[in-house]
């Protein structure tokens, strides 16, 4: 075990990633060195997620399995969302805990790092103010995550809005949004190191710019975006919310090429009433005539969405009312979760009422109607042309993405033969699975 050496784990979303990564260059900068295995580091840390009820009970078992394998000489950090959340339980339920980091203050790992390398301390050192974690507190670390190819951007942190069911807001505060110039900048640096594709996170794309003045600021973000880095091949969008994909951002999507047409717009529910207890947007007119004003205005375009299933008092009919919005829309991608109680939101006084046999039935119900759309909708793609960045190649097989594939989430198209890894090459698509394509190479490219 070296003294400057960290072991880093993260759970939970991009969005988290994003934070794990930044922590890593801050790091970095700072002399350490990162290795894999967690026996041979002095600095272990764990960026948590603590969004709902499974992701916390992993990330206990994560920390926990950390401190009993401790070494002397070690120490363990937790960090992110469960200790912003849940600061002291953390240290009471994980003995061995030796400092807890906020999620808003994720540019101070270094400090807390010395504070509890520096002198005995029999209870943990915790660090936990409220500042926003946007700005100039950044400490020019980059806000990415690069995967090969491919890399998150975050564009802004926090969430203004009101979900009943979502400790976000609690977690990570109102919305913030990072500069323009400092987007761009990040842009132009993943350009430099060869990234293909970028992906704009935040926990609410569309609120970009709101606390900046700006109206429709995401669309104002993509165009300078593209204007200024136009030789960035893909820009794709996540976590867009219902009622501000505004007519300024459907044209951009359908007239700026590095825009792909994919959007992912979580709706969480398909009956007003479900929605209006949820505090969601409940106007699914609106919902119908801006899917059907983007698909008949963007060519090709592919859109995924979330949906909650047992939200407490969702009646038979509310259901159904959802699976037959489903069965109608045929969306190209759609998650589904059961419903977790959290403790602290404002849906915690409606408890959670909803057997957890009607949950699982309702979600596998929901998910065998979307996997056969997803079929159809899949084979509606054989034979035409698809381009594909290539992410790696096993048994023979290239394995990639097209623009309909967000990172992680979405399918993948298996491609015979060998391709660059890290190229976008044009695929002819000949065969069709539930989530994935495949495909052969639609010409002569450079094999490897």
């Amino acid at each position: 075990m070296t003294k400057n050496t960290f072991h880093l784990i993260s759970l939970g979303c991009a969005k988290n990633t994003v934070d794990s990564d930044s922590m890593a260059q801050l790091l970095l900068r700072d002399g350490y060195r990162a290795v894999d295995d967690p026996d041979k580091a002095a600095v272990l840390i764990v960026n948590t997620c603590g969004f709902i009820g499974p992701a916390k009970e992993e990330s206990y078992q994560v920390l926990g399995e950390l401190a009993q394998g401790k070494r002397k000489g070690q120490v363990l950090i937790a960090a992110g969302c469960l200790t912003q959340r849940y600061g002291v339980e953390v240290a009471q339920k994980v003995s061995g805990v030796d400092g807890i980091l906020g999620t808003r203050r994720w540019m101070d790992i270094v400090q807390v790092v010395k504070e509890v390398r520096k002198s005995p301390h029999p209870e943990p050192i915790y660090h936990l103010p409220e500042a926003a974690t946007v700005g100039a507190d950044e400490k020019d670390a980059l806000r990415v995550s690069v995967a090969g190819a491919s890399a998150y951007l975050k564009v802004a942190d926090g969430c203004r809005r009101p979900c009943a069911f979502c400790a976000i807001p609690l977690i990570k505060g109102t919305a913030v949004s990072r500069p323009i110039e400092a987007i761009i900048n990040e842009a132009r640096v993943l350009r430099d190191s060869g990234v293909r594709e970028l992906v704009l996170i935040a926990q609410d794309t569309t609120d970009y710019g709101h606390d900046l003045g700006m109206k429709d600021g995401l669309a104002i973000l993509l165009e300078q975006l593209t204007d200024s880095v136009p030789d960035m091949d893909w820009i794709r969008i996540m976590y867009s919310y219902p009622g501000y994909v505004t007519d300024r951002l459907i044209e951009v999507m359908a007239t700026r090429k590095q825009v792909l047409p994919y959007l992912d717009i979580p709706l969480q529910h398909a009956h007003p009433e479900t929605l209006q207890r949820m505090k969601r947007p409940s106007n699914i007119d609106w919902v119908h005539k801006t899917l059907a004003k983007m698909r008949a205005t963007i060519s090709d375009l592919s859109i995924r969405t979330t949906f909650i299933v047992g939200y407490p008092g969702e009646t038979d009919e509310e259901y159904q009312a959802l699976y037959d919005f489903v069965n109608e829309i045929r969306f190209d991608r759609v998650g589904a979760f059961q419903f977790s109680f959290e403790p602290g939101t404002t849906s915690a006084p409606l408890g959670d009422p909803v057997p957890a046999e009607v949950k699982q039935a309702r979600y596998e119900r929901l998910m065998e109607l979307q996997q056969n759309i997803s079929l159809q909708v899949n084979q509606s793609y054989v034979g035409k042309t698809l381009d594909v960045l290539v992410e790696g190649f096993d048994s023979g097989i290239s394995i990639g993405r097209s623009y309909r594939d967000a990172p992680e989430i979405d399918g993948m198209v298996l491609i015979e033969g060998k391709a660059k890894v890290g190229e976008i090459v044009p695929v002819k698509i000949s065969g069709a699975m539930t989530y994935d394509l495949t495909g052969t190479l639609a010409k002569q490219v450079i094999k490897l």
